[in-house]
């Protein structure tokens, strides 16, 4: 089974998979799959992570595969008729995880997905990113860059990358990120104070910057309070893309610059942020990268 992202740029829509584990029901962000293939019995590795099931090998490629039941604490069932590989993409990286049966596709937007509250993700333990309701059933969206970065903390953000930029200049251009990620974000700030921006408003999904830039406008002073936006690509409410192209077809914010930063930079999707005028894209682990751009379009908007 094939996937292809068709959806128009800046809709704020998004496909999901609803997949079963057990007897529930989970969804994941289409736009993540590589490809879904039958499940094949995986061939061990001495001594891995519990969590790494073992590796396959469909065509040329070793992928590693990742038992979704060991991760989210569930039994095994015995049958394994029905079960598939969900192989994906993201944060430039390839894997699989075993799933037990394969629902289909809905298209749904991003402002019927509901994040998570504290009960369900205290701490930011849980393995939730969103909630919605599809066909009558609640699907958990899970949080599946957060299951990698957990297995192999290297996938995440590359916080070595910004060491070296300690002791940098101090920067009170300001700054202002989306990101529903309350541990990612977090760790950006603590990336980009470490580079020497200082002056950093945070907010949890692109519908509030996108409110917060509206109110910068009706005050009068979106330049002193903007300098640079920061998004994510995949938060509830509304996405980064939604986000990109509202910034960039209005007359009064279509100069500010756009960074996307996001596990889910590939071809497709940078083809998509390069046409609603992002002016730059990074997957989420080049945290160094992010700062170099940051750097370079605040420097270009000054002069």
């Amino acid at each position: 089974m094939e996937t292809g992202i068709l959806l128009e740029s800046g809709t704020n829509e998004l496909e999901i998979l609803q997949f079963q584990m057990g007897d529930n029901f989970y969804g994941i962000n289409v736009a993540k799959i590589r490809e879904i293939l039958s499940y094949q019995v995986p061939t061990p590795i001495p001594n891995s992570d519990p969590r790494i099931e073992g590796i396959f090998m469909p065509r040329d490629e070793v992928i590693s595969v990742i038992d979704l039941a060991e991760c989210l604490s569930m039994e095994h069932p015995a049958n394994t008729a029905n079960d598939m590989y969900i192989v994906t993409n993201f944060n430039k990286l390839n894997a699989a995880f075993h799933v037990n049966a394969v629902m289909g596709i809905h298209r749904v937007s991003w402002s019927d997905i509901i994040k998570p509250d504290s009960t369900i993700n205290a701490a930011g333990a849980g393995m939730a990113t969103g909630i919605v309701r599809i066909d009558g059933k609640l699907i958990i969206v899970l949080d599946f860059e957060k299951i990698v970065s957990e297995i192999n903390p290297e996938t995440g953000l590359k916080i070595s990358d910004v060491e070296h930029m300690r002791g940098r200049g101090r920067s009170e251009a300001p700054i202002l990120i989306a990101e529903d990620s309350a541990l990612l974000s977090k760790m950006i700030v603590n990336c980009l104070k470490q580079a020497g921006y200082d002056n950093i408003t945070t907010t949890d999904n692109g519908q509030e910057c996108w409110d917060k830039l509206r109110s910068y406008l009706q005050s009068g002073n979106v330049d002193d309070k903007v300098a640079c936006v920061i998004t994510d690509i995949e938060m509830p409410q509304m996405d980064g893309h939604r986000l990109t192209k509202l910034i960039k077809t209005d007359d009064k914010l279509k100069h500010l610059p756009v960074v996307i930063f996001s596990s889910l930079v590939n071809d497709e999707m940078r083809r998509k942020g390069e046409q609603l005028g992002a002016n730059a894209q990074l997957s989420k682990p080049e945290i160094g990268q992010l700062v170099e751009a940051i750097d370079g379009l605040i420097a270009a908007n000054e002069k």
